[in-house]
């Protein structure tokens, strides 16, 4: 090729590059904060700021929906209005699919699984996992869940009695990741992976603060090496994340190797029992099982079936255990609501002793009032995954429940977008929207729940539990959702039940740290990962 063909390409090039933007339907109208940077615009803030804080505050000032610039000032929208999430979650889910450099994160942390999967590949997989995800399959977990608590209970009351004090300061988020490991394992899989038993598991190493390394605190060339990757091809983006040197990429394949040669053994362990007729009832069992049933054309192959088990390994374990303990930092820091949930407690305990059970039922779970309003609050105040990340999949228009006031002072009802417009929606904002939570949306305050049916109509179908964001919306919804609220439930109930918890630090030292998921550290000490200092104590009885 010539020199003037190249350079005409060249040219027609960055003709067609300008035709574009001056052509593309604009959201340059949409109000925003002012870029500090051209090569960052407001993602330094965004990513850099504790999860929810920058949004919270941009939120504040420009309504629901708020345009934020990214690398290079390209425009971005900040989406936190229900009717707009509606549509983008239920409405049209797969008409906004995930943006190419979240799922490349997604295929770098779990591989080509659930979390990663897009349109026709994310149908079929759903369809084969929804299975092991029923409510009869989750029932099942509750004594399952309940075991792990109660080990973990032996376990810090033997820890107690050489105690002269009677009280100890337990990072709380470390213990809380071993007993849900361990509750996963055997609940998903029928796997012991021992974490509660310290057995010296390869696995549990693997996992051990795995997201707050590879994504807390991240810095500016890492900002804005993440939100222009979208601009390569993917394959040369997947040849950096495969091969590129780098302690933190080296220690996420060094957790892939790992996960994948245990969902391997799994699998083919799984395998051989169907063959012989048999088979458990535990999440992984019941996969292989749907899996045999489908059709050469529809069944997930090997690869994507070890996806689908490290993606159970991660986000079945570590959001749960966050959660946890975000749970007991808001029962430490308002022990009067801690003092009411243990009564609750206390009292169904007694009830499930009288009628001869030494267990709870799933039945008496869910006949805990008290209990799931503080559940649904700690889910609403503190969710796991603070955002998602979209693009439109073609020119369409976002409806809106309130009305925005743009640059020219036009008050707008909806928001027409193009194709490739990305879209970050958020979680955090919606979960605290004055509009759907009352004046109070920024207090913890479990007492808001006993006016649900109203949240429900002023937001309409958004969420699957509670009408929160958390276990998002959709197609896209978290298909283990009951499986975490089982778990949670059940590990409250132990805890609480057993245990007084308070503050070991001030509470203002406590950061909610974004790592994909929101985890907590203790500023200043990032380097020490997770962290979650609560002193702990024997509840008296009676």
């Amino acid at each position: 090729m010539t020199l003037l063909a190249i350079a005409s390409l060249g040219v027609l090039a960055v003709l067609y590059t300008v035709y574009r933007r001056f052509t593309r339907i604009s959201i340059r109208h949409i109000r925003g904060p002012r870029s500090e940077s051209f090569f960052l615009g407001n993602l330094k803030e965004f990513y850099q700021s504790q999860a929810g804080i920058a949004e919270f505050k941009w939120e504040e000032e420009f309504g629901d929906v708020v345009r934020i610039k990214a690398a290079f000032r390209e425009d971005k929208l900040l989406v936190s209005d229900p009717k707009a999430l509606q549509y983008v979650y239920q409405t049209c889910g797969y008409n906004f699919p995930k943006t190419p450099e979240r799922r490349e994160l997604s295929r770098l942390v779990a591989g080509r699984g659930l979390t990663w999967a897009d349109g026709d590949i994310h149908k079929r997989q759903r369809k084969v996992m929804l299975p092991g995800f029923g409510m009869p399959e989750t029932k099942a977990l509750v004594p399952i869940f309940s075991r792990c608590a109660e080990q973990l209970t032996t376990q810090w009351k033997d820890i107690l009695d050489d105690e002269k004090s009677g009280e100890k300061v337990f990072n709380v988020s470390a213990w809380m990741a071993r007993a849900t490991l361990d509750a996963l394992g055997l609940g998903a899989f029928d796997y012991n992976f021992g974490a509660m038993d310290n057995a010296d598991n390869e696995l549990k190493r693997a996992y051990s603060n795995l997201l707050a390394d590879l994504f807390g605190s991240p810095t500016a060339l890492g900002i804005f090496a993440q939100n222009t990757s979208h601009w390569l091809p993917m394959w040369l983006v997947q040849s950096i994340t495969d091969y590129l040197p780098s302690a933190a990429l080296d220690r996420s394949r060094k957790n892939s190797d790992v996960a994948a040669s245990v969902a391997k053994e799994l699998i083919q362990s799984k395998s051989s029992e169907l063959l012989l007729g048999k088979g458990g009832r535990d999440v992984m069992s019941l996969l292989v099982k749907a899996n045999a049933s489908e059709n050469e054309n529809t069944k997930l192959s090997e690869a994507e079936m070890v996806a689908q088990m490290r993606t159970l390994m991660l986000a079945g374990h570590d959001t749960t255990a966050n959660t946890m303990s975000w749970a007991l930092f808001e029962l430490s820091k308002q022990p009067d609501i801690q003092v009411k949930l243990r009564n609750e407690i206390r009292e169904k305990e007694s009830y499930v002793h009288s009628r001869g059970d030494g267990d709870f039922k799933l039945a008496d779970l869910d006949g805990m009032p008290y209990l799931l309003a503080v559940i649904k609050e700690v889910l609403r105040f503190h969710p796991v995954v603070a955002n998602t990340y979209r693009q439109a999949g073609r020119d369409d228009v976002l409806p809106l429940a309130k009305p925005i006031i743009t640059e020219t002072g036009e008050a707008i009802t909806e928001i027409p977008i193009s194709k490739g417009t990305r879209i970050i929606t958020s979680i955090a904002g919606y979960n605290r929207n004055r509009d759907l939570w009352g004046a109070d949306a920024d207090r913890f305050n479990p007492e808001r729940w006993f006016n649900e049916r109203d949240h429900s109509k002023k937001a309409g179908s958004v969420g699957v539990y509670g009408n929160l964001l958390t276990f998002a919306g959709g197609i896209r919804s978290c298909i283990g959702w009951r499986f975490a609220l089982i778990e949670i439930q059940t590990f409250l109930i132990e805890m609480v039940g057993n245990f007084e918890f308070a503050l070991a630090v001030d509470p203002g030292k406590i950061r909610r740290e974004n790592c994909i998921i929101m985890v907590p550290t203790i500023e200043g000490e990032m380097e020490k990962g997770v962290q979650m200092p609560l002193k702990v104590s024997v509840a008296p009885r009676d």
